[in-house]
């Protein structure tokens, strides 16, 4: 029976944080495989004719060095740093060969041991890896395709984040995106340096600004905590109030109202990718983001006050996984994901060429919500849907609210609203 691949978590201090057994598997191999800082501290422990191979920059190869050695017998280890099953090569292995052709022996994650030096609790922590390849510097309003990403989204999520940072992705780039999206002042930082090495530190001195203009060295691990409970407020129905609007001539958003049915009829799920066309002063999309914390909501408008506002309106939410572009829709949509669920707030006279492109692109089962106010809008957008032979519905949304009158109340009628909604196309 062919020996599984046995997938050793070592660290910095080498044999010292070895068991006898790892070692011992280590020292049988006759194929070790590892990074080469990594195969460069366990050299003395390996046998004469031993063969290394070093993984950097050819971790896709791995797989099938482990293939062709089982196939003719020979044992293999290969060295990963901390816990190999947290953000580490055992997944990777196991996903490409089985869970049976691999033997994973763990040790202390270098998060454990960063949280080990400041005795931080670390059983609710997200934990998250930016240990891949050069993201660049964060822009304001990146989504999904940016490689920090993820971090930026689990803030809206978790409390507590430890972070396994690289040589290009370090703590100092990833402070520059908590200044520029205003949380410098939400967290308390702490760099964990060179674990277990000689020169080891931990740096917890410093804030969030100050680290966006530090260097650590490297390797390191990154924490972060809230620095005050995480804000809960309602994920959607927000007063009108709550967002800012164009002034003098208020009136660009959707009432709260129309905004809780339209949402409704979005069928949102966590995960869901969003359009927000004609987004107006952001409400709608904004609330829709909220509701999507593990997806992302794309947003177009084509005033410029108006995308002003709206990114004003984003900030003071709190809102990261929301893209706003300034723009005429259906220019650029080609560029976004296919949508899971798409909001058009306003077309800009573009109802012809946006209804048949939302339903081709919508994801099966996706949903297109339009809002009318005028008769002619309303009687375009059903004829295109008609033409296009999509299924839909309409609702009309009549409400008034309660007014002061004198020391008494009344009821002041809003504008009615005309609710259309629409199904994607069925994809083959």
């Amino acid at each position: 029976m062919t020996e599984p691949c046995r997938i050793i978590g070592v660290l910095d201090n080498g044999v010292d944080g070895m068991t006898p057994q790892a070692l011992g598997y280590l020292q049988q191999a006759d194929l070790v495989i590892g990074g080469t800082r990594t195969l460069e501290l366990f050299a003395d422990q390996l046998t004469e004719g031993t063969q290394t191979r070093d993984l950097t920059g050819r971790l896709s190869e791995v797989p099938d060095w482990v293939i062709g050695a089982q196939s003719q017998g020979r044992r293999v280890v290969i060295l990963a740093t901390g816990d190999p099953l947290c953000h580490g090569i055992a997944g990777f292995l196991q996903a490409r060969l089985c869970i049976e052709a691999c033997d994973v022996l763990p040790n202390v994650s270098t998060v454990q041991l960063a949280c080990a030096r400041l005795g931080l609790p670390w059983q609710d922590m997200k934990i998250i890896s930016v240990h891949h390849h050069d993201t660049g510097e964060w822009h304001s309003g990146a989504g999904p395709e940016h490689g920090l990403y993820p971090v930026l989204r689990s803030v809206q999520q978790h409390d507590r984040f430890g972070i396994f940072t690289s040589p290009d992705n370090t703590p100092d780039r990833i402070a520059r995106m908590l200044v520029s999206e205003g949380l410098a002042d939400e967290f308390q930082l702490a760099v964990a340096e060179r674990l277990l090495q000689e020169d080891e530190r931990v740096v917890d001195d410093c804030s969030i600004a100050e680290a966006a203009q530090r260097q650590f060295a490297d390797p390191n691990i990154l924490l972060l905590w809230r620095s005050a409970p995480r804000p809960h407020d309602a994920l959607f129905g927000l007063a009108d109030d709550r967002y800012r609007q164009r002034q003098p001539d208020k009136g660009l958003i959707t009432k709260r109202e129309v905004r809780a049915v339209s949402l409704a009829r979005l069928q949102l799920c966590p995960d869901r990718v969003v359009w927000d066309i004609g987004a107006g002063s952001g409400a709608v999309g904004l609330e829709a983001a909220r509701l999507c914390a593990g997806g992302h909501v794309y947003a177009i408008e084509k005033n410029a006050d108006d995308v002003t506002i709206a990114a004003e309106n984003r900030r003071r939410l709190g809102v990261h996984n929301y893209t706003l572009v300034h723009g005429k829709a259906p220019r650029g949509l080609e560029a976004w994901p296919d949508p899971d669920a798409v909001f058009i707030g306003g077309s800009g006279g573009a109802l012809t060429e946006l209804i048949p492109l939302c339903l081709r692109r919508l994801s099966k089962d996706g949903t297109l919500v339009m809002n009318f106010v005028t008769f002619e809008n309303l009687a375009s957008a059903i004829a295109i849907l008609n033409k296009s032979g999509a299924a839909w519905d309409l609702t009309q949304i009549q409400l008034s609210r309660s007014q002061p009158l004198l020391n008494l109340h009344r009821l002041a009628a809003e504008n009615p609203v005309w609710i259309v909604c629409a199904r994607g196309e069925e994809h083959g």
